[in-house]
């Protein structure tokens, strides 16, 4: 598969099968952030790997899912929940705004499980003060997000964009998730 049909079909995923994301996968994950291409070459993205299901479960709770739908639909039910959360965390004792170092981590993360057939969520809609504490995260590192993994029971599929859809994602007959995505002549423009 190419690039480009790698970044096409990778797309958040939402309901996973419940098997376990293997550990030579979940070092290509670490890998993929470790060799990230970073500002200054500072190199601040640091992970948290839960991957146990006891600890999988704790964080659960602390994660809200699917915004735009309601949770009945969004939110994975207990066979369907991750089966790897990996929180990002942020070494702020290191100089300079890193939001491009996290943006760019988070990209490399979720292709190279991708790549293994391994669906993600990136999700910032968390409780960072429970999360913070429950995954013993100390200053100066600060979480900013967690990502949950797993093989996805579910797919998605880019549609167009309308005046009626708008961004908001949905469901469809089969509970596979639409995502509207704007034109290229939205997008871009020559000179």
């Amino acid at each position: 598969m190419s690039v480009m049909e790698k970044l096409s079909t990778r797309r958040t995923y939402r309901r996973f099968r419940q098997k376990a994301v293997p550990q030579d996968v979940v070092e290509d994950l670490i890998e993929a952030v470790r060799i990230s291409s970073s500002a200054a070459n500072r190199q601040p993205v640091r992970l948290v790997i839960v991957n146990t299901p006891e600890a999988v479960a704790t964080v659960q709770p602390l994660v809200k899912w699917a915004a735009y739908l309601p949770p009945e639909q969004g939110t994975p039910k207990a066979d369907e929940q991750p089966t790897l959360y990996a929180a990002v965390v942020d070494d702020t004792s290191l100089p300079g705004d890193h939001g491009v170092d996290l943006g760019i981590a988070l990209a490399n993360l979720t292709l190279a499980a991708w790549d293994k057939g391994v669906g993600s969520c990136i999700m910032g809609a968390i409780d960072k003060p429970a999360l913070t504490e429950l995954l013993h995260i100390e200053e100066p590192q600060k979480l900013m997000y967690m990502v949950a993994f797993g093989y996805p029971s579910h797919e998605a599929h880019i549609v167009p964009m309308t005046e009626e859809t708008g961004v908001k994602y949905y469901l469809d007959e089969n509970r596979d998730y639409c995502v509207p995505k704007r034109s290229k002549e939205e997008i871009a423009r020559y000179l």
